[in-house]
């Protein structure tokens, strides 16, 4: 069989995978955050911790509820890190450097699973159960959650309440992510996953040398690592590592994983809003981007020009045999485009304009298809901002959902839009300028550039992958990323919750013959173009000078 053959496939499969479990998924998810009945388990949870399920919130209680539950995480994960070496299954590991303490605090609480550090070297079994897998669940649970209050506030009329967050957590947890997790788990073991309390192994390696191979719990932080949309790894070669991606068939069951969740939720935004067209529209936009950049970086990857690959057969720097370039451009495109940030393939041994491509795929704003609930919200963003160029053209007050887009709303979606932005560029721009930053750059020059941007690009987009080149364990980059992570999260979530309020308040407007469609091919085609060109205009000077200009 050609690779050709065998990656179409590859695809062809993941496809079908995705398109059995969007309605029964989706219909679950709608059901969780609509019914009125609790579980056992989740009232239990909530007289433990004092929470009236019945009692709805205005959005800066849910945000404030947001993010003290957060900050709490930042603590105490920073707390487990500094005991470490006082906890049972520590093997033997040292307390964490303070500035490594901090920048994976924010990192796991934010969704992004930036890994400054060798894993099984640094964090004991313990640490990485208690603390960094636990932050895998909740932190994917928070991105829902805050998905399902911008939806309410479509849904809702004349009122100031978004639902609760407390029981939008909960749910999302006990309902959702553990018994996905659960059973995704079991079938990394079955194909070949690791998953022990082993402290390691001695073995003789091919050349006579001795070696300790770390085992662990790895199977079962794998599997919420990509269905959470969290990305980080056991091992530091992440996906590439074979106890964590042993085989071809863990590699796909890996990419299903990390887009399952967003995609679904697009089923259960139609199914909320009582016009399931509406999802299908987002769902169409979310493919429309996610197979252009599988098309474009597969073909650069595979076709990549050069007397040496030429004669090579295949650019197969940075790759896994196991999995090839097919496989692997399909994962890099999948992780960048989820806020993943996992890896089978090191992305910085791409094509310079394939690497450019990953680079833009985080900078459109993770919503192709996007982490859990954030891919949701970020383009439920920018499609009120394509009603709102759609209303400028014509003349007409923008509406989408029934709900009109006032100043209010356009300035939340507006600050929502220029966050990113702004903590990339200004991020990479200060690392640039000074000569300590610099010197952790493994290549000088347009690669060089894209190193940093790539780092910066990961940590506000909560990402969390990297070109490798970059040696980010440093006082300046572990506390620099580390407040990129923190701002790149919580100011585009308060935005997102203060437009859900604002959208709540209002009453729902009938439909008119001059209302916009949002649901057709017109409506999948506008919010595409505005998603890439607003990307667009604000990285392509800075793509130029880094990937463009390499690859040229």
């Amino acid at each position: 069989m050609s690779d050709t053959t065998a990656g179409l496939l590859q695809i062809g499969a993941l496809l079908a995978a995705l398109a059995l479990c969007y309605r029964p998924l989706g219909d679950h998810m709608a059901r969780v955050f609509t019914t009125e009945r609790d579980l056992g388990v989740e009232r239990l949870v909530y007289r433990t911790v004092g929470v009236d399920p019945r009692a709805d919130q205005r959005w800066p209680v849910y945000a404030a509820s947001v993010m003290a539950f957060s900050l709490v995480g930042v603590m105490l994960l920073y707390g487990l890190q500094r005991l470490q070496p006082e906890l049972p299954l520590s093997l033997g590991s040292a307390a964490v450097d303070p500035a490594l303490e901090f920048n994976t605090a924010a990192s796991f609480v934010t969704n992004t699973n930036w890994q400054a550090y060798s894993g099984e070297a640094t964090m004991g079994h313990l640490t990485q159960m208690a603390g960094l897998a636990v932050q895998n669940f909740v932190s994917a649970a928070v991105g829902i959650s805050v998905a399902i209050a911008l939806i309410r506030g479509f849904t809702r009329s004349r009122t100031d309440r978004i639902g609760n967050f407390w029981v939008d957590l909960v749910r999302t947890n006990v309902r959702i992510l553990l018994p996905l997790a659960v059973v995704a788990a079991v079938a990394l073991i079955a194909i070949g996953a690791v998953q022990n309390f082993s402290s390691g192994t001695d073995v003789t390696t091919i050349t006579g040398a001795h070696q300790t191979i770390t085992g662990g719990p790895v199977a079962s932080q794998e599997a919420i690592k990509e269905l959470g949309t969290n990305g980080g790894g056991f091992y530091n070669a992440n996906s590439a590592h074979p106890f964590e991606n042993p085989t071809p068939l863990s590699n796909l069951v890996e990419i299903f994983l990390l887009l399952l969740i967003p995609v679904c939720l697009t089923r259960t935004f139609g199914v909320m809003v009582g016009d399931r067209r509406q999802g299908y529209a987002l769902l169409a936009t979310m493919g429309v981007l996610w197979g252009s950049l599988v098309a474009a970086v597969t073909a650069l990857e595979v076709h990549r020009q050069g007397a040496a690959l030429q004669a090579a057969g295949a650019a197969m720097e940075g790759k896994e045999t196991r999995f090839g370039e097919w496989a692997s451009a399909l994962f890099a495109v999948s992780t960048t485009g989820t806020s993943t940030g996992a890896v089978d393939s090191f992305h910085s041994s791409y094509s310079g304009v394939g690497g450019g491509l990953l680079i833009l795929n985080m900078g459109l704003g993770e919503v192709a298809p996007g982490g859990v609930g954030s891919g949701l919200y970020g383009m439920l963003v920018l499609a009120i901002m394509t009603v709102f160029v759609a209303g400028l053209m014509v003349g007409r007050t923008p509406e989408y959902l029934r709900k009109k887009i006032t100043a209010r709303e356009i300035k939340l979606v507006s600050l929502y839009i220029l966050t990113m932005p702004l903590i990339v560029l200004i991020g990479t721009g200060i690392a640039m300028s000074f000569a300590t930053p610099r010197a952790s750059m493994l290549s000088s020059g347009p690669h060089g550039l894209s190193e940093v941007l790539y780092g910066f690009m990961s940590a506000a987009n909560n990402n969390g992958s990297a070109f490798a080149g970059l040696s980010a364990n440093t006082p300046f980059y572990n506390i620099a990323l580390g407040f990129a992570m923190l701002l790149g999260r919580f100011l585009p979530l308060l935005f997102v919750l203060g437009l859900a309020g604002s959208v709540a308040r209002q009453p729902q407007v009938p439909r008119t013959e001059g209302t916009l469609p949002t649901h057709g091919p017109l409506f999948v085609g506008m919010l595409t173009g505005v998603a890439v060109i607003v990307a667009g205009l604000t990285f392509f000077p800075v793509l130029a000078l880094g990937p463009l200009a390499e690859g040229l």
